[in-house]
């Protein structure tokens, strides 16, 4: 089937396409109508794939609709032109999809291409049978995305390794590694589901291979995007595993793409890339006790917010307000003073702008917790009776509001934290009641970090009990 040539994709391109299906009788020349469908669809795909709406798209999808109702009643005689238009409706129908978060037309793009797939055997046009393939990995990835459903993700996975089996270093090198970075993206994806590291060790490799093709000269983009890939990859093999070499990697890999990722060139781009070096660099400076890379962590998570506004995006910005936070809090833990704790509840307070209990309560959550253990070392080191009261209101008005059964740790956490803080309370104030609250909140926090589920943290609750039990019956003594 003629596709369209990209000299003529354009508005008038289309028009040109468009009078000549008037000129063309459909019952007498069905198929001929069918190719001037299918090429206006292409000619109208090209054009949405440069553009942010969708209207372009809808109409590609009915002119690739269009044709296949002739081409369906002519199957047989024409498989191949059949095959083409399903691939092409499938590739029309995932871009809709993604722009839209649509899981229904992702679902729909996904059957066009394993339709396509009936006709484009690795026998018949091996090429066009790994490009469907190709295509089929990537909109499953989307499907199972939006579903979480792991076994979509399997499926992506075996779509792009049997593009592999035709897609060669040595036919189309560029391609390949377009495919061996989808690959990786599907296996990161899914590793994220699981608690082993063999699809992570699998996905890095992969965007290793890649980048065996993608250059920073040759193919910028690519090789941004799979660097960050890569370095993404890195992080969370590192974060499972002991020890700080897949996060140092991760680092370097962050930093390699940010030489040509600019601020300049990609401004959100660069501060996505910016606020993943952060998180990197935040674990690895938590892992090796180390300031300085905290401190850059810190800078990481500066650089990002420069691009990441509350107005442009706001979820964005409020998770880079909670990570700078974290940071912060970090950093401040390891010194004598208060200056980064304090600037730690500025931003978790920013953050509060944005994160809710009814939108977001998983980040809320986090951004309350954080703010009421800054709020309590800060009242710890100023021997400042406000910040603790402070600290506690905080952990009560959240403790109101979290869920226990749907996030036992850090319910059990918290009671510990506010029985902690009442417990300093009670013994600067030498107020009985302030350690009986203590004594309570400990215990809650034991139906949960029982010595079954939390040995460790149920030993570190009850030598906190212990000691505020101490504490009180000295009190009632005297």
């Amino acid at each position: 089937m003629t596709v369209a040539p990209a000299a003529v994709i354009d508005d008038n391109g289309v028009e040109r396409y468009r009078d000549t299906l008037k000129k063309i009788a459909r019952g007498r020349a069905a198929l001929q109508w069918a190719e001037a469908q299918h090429n206006l669809g292409d000619a109208l795909l090209k054009l949405a794939e440069r553009e942010n709406g969708t209207a372009r798209l809808n109409e590609a999808i009915g002119a690739y609709r269009a044709a296949l109702d002739e081409l369906s009643r002519s199957r047989k005689r024409v498989p191949l032109q059949w095959a083409a238009t399903q691939n092409n409706l499938g590739s029309a129908l995932a871009l809709l999809g993604e722009k839209e978060h649509n899981v229904t037309t992702i679902t729909e793009a996904v059957a066009a291409f394993r339709a396509a797939l009936e006709e484009r055997t690795r026998e018949r046009t091996p090429v066009d049978w790994a490009t469907t393939q190709n295509n089929l990995g990537v909109a499953l990835i989307n499907l199972g995305q939006g579903t979480g459903d792991a076994r979509t993700l399997t499926d992506a996975i075996s779509a792009f390794r049997q593009a592999l089996k035709e897609i060669t270093q040595e036919r189309a090198p560029l391609q390949w590694a377009v495919t061996q970075s989808d690959l990786g993206t599907a296996l990161e994806i899914l590793a994220r589901r699981e608690s082993t590291t063999a699809n992570l060790e699998e996905a890095v490799e992969a965007y290793r291979l890649a980048l065996k093709e993608f250059s920073r000269d040759r193919t910028s983009q690519q090789w941004v995007t799979t660097q960050g890939r890569l370095g993404g990859a890195l992080a969370r093999l590192g974060e499972r595993e002991f020890g700080t070499g897949k996060l140092e990697e991760a680092v370097s890999s962050y930093r390699e793409a940010l030489q040509e990722l600019t601020r300049e060139k990609a401004p959100t781009r660069w501060a996505w890339m910016q606020k993943n070096l952060g998180n990197t660099l935040a674990i690895l400076g938590e892992r090796q006790n180390h300031a300085g890379v905290l401190t850059e962590a810190i800078a990481a998570f500066r650089e990002a917010l420069k691009e990441l506004t509350p107005d442009r995006a706001p979820l964005e910005w409020a998770t880079a307000q909670l990570n700078l936070g974290d940071a912060l809090g970090s950093l401040g833990r390891r010194e004598n003073t208060t200056a980064n704790l304090v600037e730690a509840v500025e931003a978790y307070t920013e953050a509060l702008k944005a994160f809710t209990r009814q939108s977001t309560p998983l980040q809320w959550a986090m951004a309350r917790e954080g703010l009421g253990s800054m709020l309590k070392r800060i009242g710890e080191r100023e021997n400042n009776s406000g910040r603790l009261e402070e600290a506690v209101s905080i952990y009560r008005e959240t403790l109101k509001e979290l869920n226990r059964e749907a996030e036992p740790a850090r319910w059990a956490r918290m009671q510990n934290n506010l029985g902690s803080t009442l417990a300093i309370l009670g013994e600067r104030k030498n107020e009985a009641g302030r350690l009986r609250e203590a004594l309570a909140a400990f215990r809650e926090a034991l139906k949960e970090w029982t010595t079954e589920r939390a040995p460790h943290e149920h030993e570190l609750v009850m030598k906190n009990l212990d000691r505020t039990l101490v504490s009180l019956q000295a009190r009632e003594k005297n």
